[in-house]
């Protein structure tokens, strides 16, 4: 049974690079003129929605959000989803009616045509380099503005199969910090088992999105970023190690195969 699916699993993993690749050719004038300006940021966030309803109802995906505390639509938050997939992002683009700021790997330049519209609109760090992430200050001080929100991955990869969370990066923690931002926990339960970076794996399905109480920064300071980064992964990772899917889908045989993104 289980070699049988593997025809089906590829021509539905080709019809996803087919989707994004003919949904970034007709919205390219779009992303390219919202894009060239910062005050057509907003209208350019609608236009990132729609594109990614259409990605992940397109692969036959539904989302199910459970939430502790609805957002404000006039502050600006510090989203921090667990990572396992590349449907996170457009999963959590697809939940905030909000502009989000995206910090990100410069490594996604590399991408053809995406990488041109994403170094445009994302702010982009080389974590590797001290004077790149001084950077992300300046410009997340630009663009934090009407309600703007940001979001970082905090474990800063996609880990191997077998990993349940990957150890959190101090980023996203010293700047909720630095502009007052609450952080927002989000845990994604079933974007790596239903579609990892194994393309012998997955299948259409519901995503479960569990959206925390909000964690307050106000009145912190950079001396209170490890305990800030410690809570925030402990509230994660004990959401996943309680649900029984996601556990049984990293405990499955003969998972330490390194199935994650290839940049």
């Amino acid at each position: 049974m289980k070699y049988i699916k593997i025809p089906f699993l590829l021509v539905w993993r080709l019809w996803f690079y087919i989707l994004i690749v003919v949904t970034i050719i007709l919205l390219l004038p779009l992303f390219l003129f919202l894009s060239s300006k910062e005050t057509y940021y907003a209208a350019f966030w609608k236009v990132a929605r729609f594109w990614s309803k259409i990605l992940v109802y397109g692969m036959g995906f539904r989302l199910k959000v459970t939430k502790d505390q609805e957002l404000d639509r006039n502050k600006s938050y510090m989203f921090c989803p667990n990572h396992a997939s590349l449907m996170d992002p457009f999963v959590l683009i697809l939940l905030s009616k909000n502009p989000i700021v995206f910090v990100g790997k410069k490594e996604f330049v590399k991408i053809p045509i995406f990488g041109f519209i994403y170094k445009r609109v994302v702010i982009m760090v080389d974590r590797n380099s001290q004077e790149s992430r001084k950077k992300v200050y300046k410009l997340a001080k630009e663009k934090l503005q009407n309600g703007t929100s940001m979001a970082i991955f905090p474990e800063g990869l996609v880990p191997t199969e077998n990993v349940i969370l990957a150890p959190f990066k101090n980023g996203a923690f010293s700047l909720a910090i630095e502009f007052d931002m609450p952080i927002v926990p989000q845990v994604y339960y079933d974007c790596k088992r239903l579609f990892s970076w194994d393309f012998f794996k997955g299948s259409p399905g519901v995503f479960r999105i569990h959206q925390h109480k909000f964690m307050e920064t106000k009145g912190l300071n950079l001396n209170d970023v490890e305990t800030l980064k410690q809570q925030t992964f402990d509230i994660i990772y004990n959401d996943l190690v309680a649900d029984f899917k996601y556990m049984k889908d990293t405990n499955r045989p003969n998972n330490e195969r390194e199935f994650k993104s290839p940049i």
